[in-house]
Protein backbone atom coordinates (compact mmCIF):
# COMPACT_ATOMS: atom_id res chain seq x y z
CA UNK A 1 0.00 0.00 0.00
CA UNK A 2 1.30 3.43 -0.93
CA UNK A 3 -0.08 6.41 0.99
CA UNK A 4 -1.17 9.46 -0.97
CA UNK A 5 -0.92 12.94 0.50
CA UNK A 6 -4.15 14.21 -1.06
CA UNK A 7 -7.40 14.41 0.89
CA UNK A 8 -9.66 12.37 -1.35
CA UNK A 9 -7.80 9.07 -1.47
CA UNK A 10 -8.70 6.25 -3.80
CA UNK A 11 -6.86 3.24 -5.11
CA UNK A 12 -5.06 1.84 -8.12
CA UNK A 13 -5.64 -1.81 -9.06
CA UNK A 14 -3.45 -3.57 -11.59
CA UNK A 15 -4.32 -6.57 -13.74
CA UNK A 16 -1.37 -8.15 -15.42
CA UNK A 17 -0.28 -11.14 -17.42
CA UNK A 18 3.06 -12.56 -18.42
CA UNK A 19 3.36 -14.58 -21.61
CA UNK A 20 5.88 -17.29 -22.37
CA UNK A 21 6.27 -18.88 -25.80
CA UNK A 22 9.19 -21.09 -26.88
CA UNK A 23 11.64 -19.26 -29.11
CA UNK A 24 10.18 -15.83 -28.31
CA UNK A 25 10.99 -13.22 -25.72
CA UNK A 26 8.59 -13.16 -22.79
CA UNK A 27 5.94 -10.50 -22.84
CA UNK A 28 4.00 -8.66 -20.20
CA UNK A 29 0.64 -6.94 -20.43
CA UNK A 30 -1.09 -4.83 -17.82
CA UNK A 31 -4.19 -2.77 -17.29
CA UNK A 32 -4.84 -0.21 -14.55
CA UNK A 33 -8.10 0.54 -12.81
CA UNK A 34 -8.19 3.81 -10.88
CA UNK A 35 -10.88 4.23 -8.25
CA UNK A 36 -11.32 7.90 -7.33
CA UNK A 37 -14.14 7.39 -4.81
CA UNK A 38 -16.80 8.79 -7.09
CA UNK A 39 -20.42 7.80 -6.70
CA UNK A 40 -21.35 4.79 -8.82
CA UNK A 41 -17.73 4.05 -9.79
CA UNK A 42 -16.50 0.45 -9.55
CA UNK A 43 -13.90 0.01 -6.80
CA UNK A 44 -12.02 -2.67 -8.69
CA UNK A 45 -12.01 -4.61 -11.95
CA UNK A 46 -15.27 -6.20 -13.03
CA UNK A 47 -15.45 -9.58 -14.75
CA UNK A 48 -16.09 -7.75 -18.04
CA UNK A 49 -12.79 -5.84 -17.62
CA UNK A 50 -10.94 -9.16 -17.37
CA UNK A 51 -12.85 -10.51 -20.36
CA UNK A 52 -11.81 -7.48 -22.42
CA UNK A 53 -8.20 -7.82 -21.21
CA UNK A 54 -8.11 -11.46 -22.36
CA UNK A 55 -9.60 -10.52 -25.75
CA UNK A 56 -7.02 -7.78 -26.31
CA UNK A 57 -4.18 -10.15 -25.46
CA UNK A 58 -5.56 -12.78 -27.82
CA UNK A 59 -5.77 -10.24 -30.64
CA UNK A 60 -2.29 -8.83 -30.00
CA UNK A 61 -0.60 -12.22 -29.66
CA UNK A 62 -2.59 -13.87 -32.46
CA UNK A 63 -2.41 -17.25 -30.78
CA UNK A 64 -4.45 -19.45 -28.45
CA UNK A 65 -4.06 -18.60 -24.76
CA UNK A 66 -3.44 -20.76 -21.73
CA UNK A 67 -4.56 -18.52 -18.88
CA UNK A 68 -3.45 -19.27 -15.32
CA UNK A 69 -5.41 -17.56 -12.58
CA UNK A 70 -5.32 -17.25 -8.85
CA UNK A 71 -8.53 -17.49 -6.85
CA UNK A 72 -9.49 -13.85 -6.73
CA UNK A 73 -13.27 -13.76 -6.28
CA UNK A 74 -13.92 -12.02 -9.61
CA UNK A 75 -11.98 -14.79 -11.40
CA UNK A 76 -14.50 -17.30 -10.03
CA UNK A 77 -17.63 -15.60 -11.37
CA UNK A 78 -19.91 -17.62 -13.62
CA UNK A 79 -19.61 -15.06 -16.44
CA UNK A 80 -15.89 -15.85 -16.69
CA UNK A 81 -16.63 -19.58 -16.94
CA UNK A 82 -19.23 -18.89 -19.62
CA UNK A 83 -16.78 -16.70 -21.56
CA UNK A 84 -14.11 -19.42 -21.42
CA UNK A 85 -16.62 -22.02 -22.59
CA UNK A 86 -17.69 -19.82 -25.53
CA UNK A 87 -14.06 -19.41 -26.61
CA UNK A 88 -12.63 -22.83 -25.82
CA UNK A 89 -11.13 -22.95 -29.32
CA UNK A 90 -8.50 -20.38 -28.24
CA UNK A 91 -8.78 -20.05 -24.45
CA UNK A 92 -7.93 -22.55 -21.72
CA UNK A 93 -8.09 -21.42 -18.09
CA UNK A 94 -6.21 -23.13 -15.26
CA UNK A 95 -6.71 -22.18 -11.65
CA UNK A 96 -3.93 -22.02 -9.11
CA UNK A 97 -4.60 -23.50 -5.69
CA UNK A 98 -5.59 -21.02 -2.97
CA UNK A 99 -2.70 -19.13 -1.37
CA UNK A 100 -0.18 -20.39 -3.93
CA UNK A 101 1.73 -17.16 -4.48
CA UNK A 102 5.00 -19.06 -4.85
CA UNK A 103 3.85 -20.70 -8.11
CA UNK A 104 2.46 -17.56 -9.74
CA UNK A 105 5.10 -15.99 -12.04
CA UNK A 106 3.37 -12.62 -11.95
CA UNK A 107 3.97 -12.30 -8.21
CA UNK A 108 7.63 -11.72 -9.08
CA UNK A 109 6.64 -8.80 -11.31
CA UNK A 110 4.49 -7.30 -8.55
CA UNK A 111 7.39 -7.70 -6.13
CA UNK A 112 9.68 -5.75 -8.48
CA UNK A 113 7.16 -2.93 -8.83
CA UNK A 114 6.46 -2.78 -5.09
CA UNK A 115 10.19 -2.51 -4.33
CA UNK A 116 10.50 0.52 -6.60
CA UNK A 117 7.65 2.19 -4.73
CA UNK A 118 9.10 1.54 -1.26
CA UNK A 119 10.28 5.11 -0.62
CA UNK A 120 7.77 6.81 -2.89
CA UNK A 121 5.55 9.62 -1.61
CA UNK A 122 2.74 10.41 -4.03
CA UNK A 123 1.29 13.91 -4.08
CA UNK A 124 -2.07 12.60 -5.25
CA UNK A 125 -3.73 9.64 -6.95
CA UNK A 126 -2.85 10.90 -10.42
CA UNK A 127 0.82 11.10 -9.44
CA UNK A 128 0.72 7.56 -8.06
CA UNK A 129 -1.03 6.22 -11.16
CA UNK A 130 1.45 7.89 -13.49
CA UNK A 131 4.43 6.51 -11.55
CA UNK A 132 3.07 2.96 -11.43
CA UNK A 133 2.33 3.04 -15.15
CA UNK A 134 5.82 4.37 -15.93
CA UNK A 135 7.45 1.59 -13.89
CA UNK A 136 5.31 -1.12 -15.47
CA UNK A 137 6.06 0.15 -19.00
CA UNK A 138 9.80 -0.27 -18.40
CA UNK A 139 9.60 -3.99 -17.54
CA UNK A 140 8.84 -5.31 -21.08
CA UNK A 141 12.07 -3.69 -22.29
CA UNK A 142 13.97 -5.83 -19.79
CA UNK A 143 12.74 -9.34 -20.69
CA UNK A 144 15.25 -10.95 -18.33
CA UNK A 145 13.14 -9.58 -15.46
CA UNK A 146 10.08 -11.42 -16.77
CA UNK A 147 12.02 -14.61 -17.51
CA UNK A 148 13.54 -14.47 -14.03
CA UNK A 149 10.08 -14.71 -12.47
CA UNK A 150 9.39 -18.18 -13.91
CA UNK A 151 12.14 -20.45 -12.44
CA UNK A 152 11.35 -19.70 -8.77
CA UNK A 153 7.82 -21.02 -9.35
CA UNK A 154 9.07 -24.47 -10.37
CA UNK A 155 6.51 -24.50 -13.18
CA UNK A 156 7.45 -26.32 -16.38
CA UNK A 157 5.43 -24.80 -19.19
CA UNK A 158 7.01 -26.73 -22.07
CA UNK A 159 4.14 -29.23 -22.39
CA UNK A 160 1.52 -26.50 -22.19
CA UNK A 161 3.23 -24.34 -24.78
CA UNK A 162 2.98 -26.86 -27.59
CA UNK A 163 0.37 -26.00 -30.17
CA UNK A 164 -1.90 -28.80 -31.45
CA UNK A 165 0.00 -28.74 -34.78
CA UNK A 166 3.42 -29.34 -33.17
CA UNK A 167 2.04 -31.96 -30.80
CA UNK A 168 0.71 -34.02 -33.74
CA UNK A 169 3.95 -33.86 -35.71
CA UNK A 170 6.11 -35.45 -32.98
Amino acid sequence: MVRVAGRRGGRVNIAGAVCFKPGCRPRMFFKLHVYRRRRGEAKTFLWSDYRDFIRVMHLQLGTPLVWVWDNLSVHLQQEIFDFAEEHKDWLVIFRLPPYALEINPHEGIWSLVKRTLADFAAADLTHLTRDIERKLKKIPYRPHLITGCLPPTGLDLTGLLETPDTADST
